[in-house]
């Protein structure tokens, strides 16, 4: 039975800029919803402080819960080698976090689509930086997840591996007992592609997945698949919303991950109008997890 984690969504402002709300408060509301662990962020305020770590640990453990993944945007793409280097070095940091914290799982991405890469120079910059990493993560017993991503919030540029066929090339070129994909059904809408033909392409590779749902704002399908110019014009015509309600068609999804044995963690990225809306997707989820998987 695979396991079910939040992510605070529509806390992030307030958890990571303005610090309006604690990580405490938002430990505390999190552990009332019907889930297994709370996916983390790196950029949390307080995260900051390495003192904070093994506190918030104690806090989340305290409740009966985990730390199960860590969320964070590394950008391996730069050409310049002592950027990259500096990537790598904060992808560790973010490993020891998550180490920290009694995690399992670390993101990693490519990096942005700077628009000097040809498609061959940023996936081997991508894939070498990863490998790069690989063995100060095996060392701890963590595995680092690759995710379809859209775009980093500090990104003057989308991801590089968005394109499912970018994102494809880059997974098939790193095989390693600690990588694994972080499947995102919403984030392939915004590539204007169909997150079943993703997931079939992946589907051995997935150990994670964040799951949410998207609705069009306005406009058709057909319409957002046949826009031009990129990710831009698809974030304008889709919206984050209720999980169960939206474009994905989770029957189909889980279906296949139940297929080859999946048994890892889901973790909600919805709840961006409220913990309401929040605890609704978290039941829908956790209803369709025992439907395939049962109890």
């Amino acid at each position: 039975m695979p396991k079910l984690a939040a992510f605070p969504k529509a806390f992030m402002q307030a958890l990571c800029k303005d610090g309006t709300m604690t990580v405490s408060e938002w430990i505390e509301l999190a552990v009332k919803l019907d889930i297994d662990g709370l996916e983390w962020y790196a950029g949390f305020l307080e995260m900051a402080d390495e003192k904070n770590w093994a506190k918030f640990r104690r806090q989340v453990e305290g409740h009966g819960k985990v730390i199960p993944m860590m969320c964070c945007s590394p950008d391996f793409t730069h050409p310049d080698a002592a950027f990259r280097q500096k990537e790598i070095e904060k992808q560790k940091r973010w490993i020891d976090m998550t180490y920290a914290l009694g995690g399992q799982y670390c993101r990693v991405l490519s990096g942005q689509k700077r628009p000097e890469l040809t498609l061959d120079e940023g996936i081997q910059l991508a894939a070498d930086s990863i490998y790069a990493c690989l063995p100060y993560a095996a060392e701890r017993g963590i595995t680092l997840i690759i995710e379809n991503h859209y775009k980093d919030d500090f990104w003057e540029y989308p991801e590089f591996a968005q394109k499912m066929d970018v994102f494809c090339k880059l997974v098939d070129m790193i095989e390693h007992p600690f990588f694994g994909v972080n499947y995102d059904p919403s984030n392939t809408y915004i590539a204007g592609e169909d997150p079943l033909q993703l997931l079939q392409k992946v589907l051995h590779r997935v150990v994670t997945m964040h799951a949410s749902d998207r609705y069009l704002k306005y406009g058709t399908i057909e319409d957002l698949r046949k826009e031009e110019g990129g990710a831009t014009g698809y974030v304008k015509r889709l919206g984050h919303g209720e999980i169960g309600k939206g474009l994905n068609d989770y029957d189909a999804i889980f279906s296949a991950l139940k297929s080859v044995g999946f048994n890892g963690w889901i973790s909600i990225e919805d709840g961006v109008d409220g913990m309401d809306q929040l605890e609704r997707s978290v039941a829908f989820v956790r209803r369709k997890m025992v439907e395939y998987w049962g109890d």
